[in-house]
């Protein structure tokens, strides 16, 4: 190929984000994390790189198969992080170890899967989350969803939903049922996917009586509100379903006292795809996408694989997603403002110096030009350049 003719390009999955683009990510991250702040969360940051050993607690093997591996010098198996919570596991199990609980963390960051790349999925992609370590039950879980519910009005969003389940309603069943093991995980699957047909295949090839293997297809389709609850109270006997009904209504009463129940429904059917969650789980949707935006719950065995045992909880949101949604719903993202464009006639390039110092001093969003203009010039730098006013020197208006 003639070295003109090279055209580089950028690995599968990943983007570019151009000025525009990259300042109203900017805004989003700064926003939410301001607001995390707020809440009283302490932002953290940890190696993009972690031993693969690591990234594996809690990781069922599809999310195995989805990480970036490769080997350092020494042999030792590496991978790009495939989200955060894992990596925030290892750091509070380890470094944070003698804080005093509970532990109130945020990030803002890139995590990485292998995708099949399309709009709102990229193998490179950004989130803001929290983690609240250290403290068990309701209190914990409904901060978490509250904060998830302000992460998106912080955001800009107003029309979105938070769908709310609980593993262990599932799970309850499950064990009253007697699958095994190989079956219980091909059900999981089939609930994560939302493939009723295959569900369906998967219970009529079981030895479960008509009536489970119909309770069990019932499943994904249990959501609604808290008339819904009682529905599914009425569907199953076992301690263990009734007590993760229990957990959602003392949830959602403090979400009540939150003030943001309106957003909140209840959705049975959710287990999200990995392995470490041990209570409430969730979701947050938006009219026009077909994924979720946030996700989260309850994780309260991955400390003690790292040696300090533990409850946590906590979420994910979407940086691109967010964006996708602000965009398609038509509603601005407030950006950087670019308030000056600093033109100057030949021969006051020192005048137009000073003046950029004292308004850049000021707090003013500045750009100085390089080269002398005449007015007319000046104003389509302006215009081109998106600055809100001209002051032009050297020259009267």
């Amino acid at each position: 190929m003639n070295q003109n003719e090279f055209v580089p390009q950028i690995p599968y999955g990943t983007k570019d984000f151009l000025p525009r683009e990259a300042s109203r990510k900017r805004a989003i991250e700064d926003s939410l994390a301001a607001m995390f702040a707020r809440w009283g969360y302490d932002e953290v940051i940890t190696p993009t790189i972690e031993y693969l050993d690591t990234l594996k607690v809690g990781a069922g093997c599809d999310m195995q198969q989805s990480m970036f591996k490769f080997f350092d010098k020494n042999n030792h198996i590496l991978a790009l992080r495939p989200d955060m919570t894992t990596p925030i596991a290892r750091l509070a199990a380890s470094r944070l170890r003698e804080n005093t609980p509970p532990l109130k963390l945020f990030y803002i960051t890139n995590v990485f899967r292998y995708e099949q790349a399309q709009v709102g999925r990229q193998c490179e992609f950004y989130q803001a989350g929290v983690e609240l370590m250290g403290v068990p039950g309701p209190t914990a879980d409904a901060e978490v969803i509250a904060l998830a519910v302000e992460a998106m009005l912080e955001a800009g969003l107003q029309n979105f939903q938070i769908s709310l389940g609980q593993v262990d309603f599932i799970n309850g069943i499950m064990e009253e049922s007697e699958l095994t093991h190989n079956q219980r995980q091909q059900v999981k699957n089939a609930m994560i996917t939302r493939d009723l047909v295959g569900l369906g295949e998967i219970l009529s090839a079981s030895s479960l009586s008509k009536s489970v293997q119909t309770m069990l297809q019932q499943i994904p389709v249990l959501h609604g509100r808290e008339d819904m609850l009682i529905q599914a109270r009425a569907m199953v006997k076992n301690e263990t379903s009734r007590n993760a009904l229990d957990n959602l209504s003392e949830i959602y009463e403090l979400l009540t006292a939150y003030g943001v129940e309106k957003y909140v429904n209840f959705d049975l059917g959710i287990i999200r795809d990995f392995d470490y969650y041990t209570g409430m789980v969730f979701e947050g949707y938006t009219p026009g996408l077909g994924f979720p935006l946030c996700g989260g719950g309850r994780y309260d065995q991955m400390l003690t694989s790292f040696g300090a045992g533990g409850p946590a909880t906590g979420f994910a949101l979407g940086i691109e997603r967010v964006m996708l949604a602000l965009e398609r719903q038509g509603i601005a993202v407030v950006s950087e403002e670019k308030n000056y464009y600093i033109a100057w006639q030949e021969g006051n390039l020192s005048a137009a110096i000073l003046e950029s110092n004292k308004l850049r001093k000021d707090g003013k969003h500045v750009e100085l030009a390089f080269h002398a203009q005449s007015k007319d010039e000046a104003r389509n730098s302006q215009a081109a350049k998106g600055y809100e006013k001209l002051i032009y020197v050297g020259a009267s208006d």
